[in-house]
């Protein structure tokens, strides 16, 4: 199973169940490695998170994976909030963030370039609007690898 699908097939699994205990599921990592592998689990809720909230995510996830056995091999699970520079993965995150700063990695590059930092102005079903060194870029939602909020430097 390629990185790729084992994300997906986490999140799948995740989502209902962070939803369930009152939390939006924000992105999962996973890498299943011999005798290393880790999933990471990164959830919100509009009052914050905590570490009693994190515990407690982390032993329902925990339970779920156990019955559901999506990595081979053994794994190390963590559970925290999504940080400073949040991923951005769905298309409610991008407008819930619209006119803060945000990094995007295309999949492809466009014009030579794959990576663009700049203001979100808008989101669209289609995709988001950039401003990027005034200027104004638009990238669909399909053409995104990832993003993330990206704080002043």
């Amino acid at each position: 199973m390629t990185v790729t699908a084992l994300r997906d097939r986490l999140i799948g699994l995740l989502e209902p169940l962070a939803g369930q205990l009152g939390f939006e599921l924000v992105d999962v990592e996973a890498n299943a490695g011999r005798g290393s592998g880790f999933v990471r689990v990164y959830i919100d809720h509009p009052g914050g998170v905590g570490v009693d909230d994190c515990e407690r995510v982390s032993r329902e996830v925990s339970a779920l994976l156990d019955v559901e056995d999506p990595m081979p091999g053994p794994f190390t699970l963590e559970v925290s909030s999504p940080g400073f520079d949040r991923v951005l993965r769905t298309p409610e995150h991008f407008a819930r963030f619209r006119g803060e700063r945000v990094k995007v990695e295309l999949l492809a590059p466009r014009d030579g370039r794959r990576r663009y930092t700049g203001q979100l102005v808008a989101v669209t079903e289609r995709g988001i609007e950039l401003e990027v060194d005034a200027a104004a870029v638009t990238v669909d939602f399909a053409a995104i690898d990832r993003a993330r909020l990206a704080p002043l430097e």
